[in-house]
């Protein structure tokens, strides 16, 4: 078998990390990895919000999530146990890590974030001036 590729924590960008946290499923599943105090399981995770995920895209997330230095697998049998590196991640980027955790929970809570309101009546008029030319 192959050896698993986990990157030197040196070689862990701010862009790996927020393209491999871009896919809500991928999102999701280090949310709850990160929630855990021990190892887990590909299949301990595979319900992702709703619905669940087929164990051939699980183990591909999982692979995102590592190649990026998100999480440490280790095999075991025929199952890879998943721990988060948060820890080493947040010595190298302090505050990264909970604040994307922090915005994950607020979006999966359904809580507005906190923007200024709309002005659709400036917005009507505009369209209504371009339509009479």
């Amino acid at each position: 078998m192959r050896p698993l590729f986990h990157p030197s924590i040196d070689d862990v960008t701010v862009e790996g990390i927020l393209h491999a946290l871009s896919d809500p499923a991928r999102a999701s599943i280090y949310a709850r990895l990160a929630e855990l105090d021990c190892a887990a399981t590909c299949t301990a995770l595979q319900q992702a919000g709703d619905r669940a995920i087929p164990k051939s895209s699980l183990s591909q997330h999982f692979r995102v999530l590592r190649e990026a230095g998100l999480v440490r697998s280790e095999r075991a049998g025929v199952e890879m146990h998943n721990t988060t590196r948060c820890g080493e991640i947040e010595q190298r980027f302090p505050g990264l890590i909970p604040a994307i955790l922090n915005a994950h929970r607020v979006q999966v809570a359904g809580t507005p974030s906190p923007r200024p309101p709309v002005r659709r009546a400036a917005t009507a008029t505009v369209r209504k001036k371009t339509k009479a030319r």
